[in-house]
C-alpha cells in the first residue's frame, strides 16, 4: 500500500472516530450488559480491527491472544505473522467469523458490525479515543477483559512516568503557539487536518510544552481555511506524517510548502516541524515516545 494511501485511512480513522469522550463497551453480545470487572471469562481469541488496542494488547500481555488484526496494524513487529481482517471501512466479517474469536475489538462507528457480530454470539469492545485519561482507562478495561489487570496497571503506570517526565522537563520553559498538523495534502497546504482543543493530540502538546493555537475549538479534528491560520499566527508548526519515511530532500520540499504563508511567525522563524512515524498518532502506549518527540522540537534546549 502506498505510504499516501495509509496515511489518508489513519486520518480517516483519526477523524471519523473522534467524538469527544472514550467509549468502551463489552455489551453486544450480552443483552443483560457486560461488566468486565466481572467477567466470569476472559477472552482468549481475540480479533483487533483498531490498531491503538492492538499496540495495548501487547503492551499489557495479551498478545498471545491475538488471533487477525487490521489491514493497517504494523506494531509490534509480531503483528507481521497475523491474518488480516479489513480496517475502519472495510471489516471482512465473514473471515472473523471463520477465525471463530470470543472478543473483536471494533471501533464504535463500526455499530452495524457489532450487531451482527452479537448476532453471532461474539463479543465486542466497541472504542472511541478521548484523551489520554480515556487512553489509560481503555487499557485498564482490556486488561480485565484479558485477564492481564497486572499487566495492564504496570503498562498504565509506566506510560504515566513517561508523560510526567516530559511535563517535568519543560514544565519553566516558555510555551509556544503552536500549529499541529496530522494530515493535508502531500506538497499542498489543502485539505488540512489540525487538532483543535480536545482528544489526545491537545493533550499531547500540552504536556509538550505548547499552546494550541485552536485549543477553543473543542473538537478533536479542525479544517482551516488558510485565512484562518494567518490569523492564529502560530509560532510554530508540528506537523505529523504517519506513514511512510521522507527523505531529507522530500523532508525539505514539504517544509518549504509552507513559505506560501510567509507572513506566519513560524515561517518567519524557521519553525515548521516535521516528524515522521505512526506512533505519533496512533492513542496507544506509545504516546509517551511521541510526546517526547514533540517536546524535543518545541524545547530543543531542554533535552541537551
Amino acid at each position: 500500500m502506498a505510504a499516501r494511501q495509509k496515511s489518508l485511512i489513519l486520518v480517516c480513522a483519526l477523524v471519523l472516530t473522534a467524538c469527544g469522550t472514550s467509549v468502551v463497551t463489552l455489551a453486544r453480545a450480552n443483552p443483560a450488559g457486560f461488566a468486565p470487572q466481572t467477567s466470569p471469562s476472559q477472552a482468549k481469541r481475540i480479533v483487533s480491527l483498531v490498531p491503538a488496542l492492538t499496540e495495548m494488547l501487547f503492551a499489557i500481555g495479551a498478545g498471545p491472544q491475538v488471533i487477525a488484526v487490521s489491514s493497517y496494524d504494523e506494531f509490534p513487529p509480531e503483528v507481521a505473522a497475523l491474518p488480516r481482517v479489513g480496517a475502519l471501512l472495510d471489516p471482512d466479517v465473514e473471515r472473523i467469523l471463520a477465525l471463530r474469536p470470543d472478543l473483536v475489538l471494533t471501533y464504535g462507528s463500526q455499530g452495524p458490525i457489532e450487531d451482527q457480530l452479537g448476532r453471532a454470539g461474539i463479543r465486542t469492545f466497541s472504542y472511541r479515543h478521548g484523551g489520554l485519561q480515556a487512553l489509560l482507562s481503555t487499557m485498564a478495561a482490556l486488561g480485565t477483559a484479558t485477564g492481564h489487570a497486572a499487566g495492564a496497571g504496570r503498562a498504565a503506570r509506566a506510560l504515566q512516568a513517561q508523560l510526567d517526565a516530559v511535563r517535568d522537563r519543560v514544565r519553566e520553559r516558555p510555551r509556544p503557539k503552536v500549529l499541529l498538523v496530522f494530515g493535508r495534502q502531500p506538497q499542498s497546504l489543502q485539505q488540512i487536518y489540525v487538532s483543535g482543543g480536545a482528544g489526545f493530540l491537545h493533550e499531547m502538546l500540552e504536556v509538550a510544552g505548547g499552546d494550541n493555537i485552536f485549543a477553543d475549538v473543542r473538537r478533536e479534528s479542525v479544517q482551516p481555511s488558510q485565512e484562518t491560520l494567518l490569523a492564529r499566527a502560530p509560532d510554530v508548526v508540528l506537523e505529523l506524517r504517519a506513514a511512510g519515511s521522507l527523505s531529507a530532500a522530500d523532508l525539505a520540499r514539504e517544509r518549504a510548502v509552507w513559505s506560501t504563508l510567509a507572513s506566519l511567525p513560524a515561517v518567519r522563524n524557521g519553525r515548521i516541524h516535521l516528524l515522521q512515524g505512526d506512533h505519533l498518532v496512533v492513542p496507544g502506549p506509545r504516546v509517551g515516545i511521541a510526546t517526547e518527540a514533540l517536546a524535543r522540537a518545541l524545547h530543543p534546549e531542554a533535552f541537551k
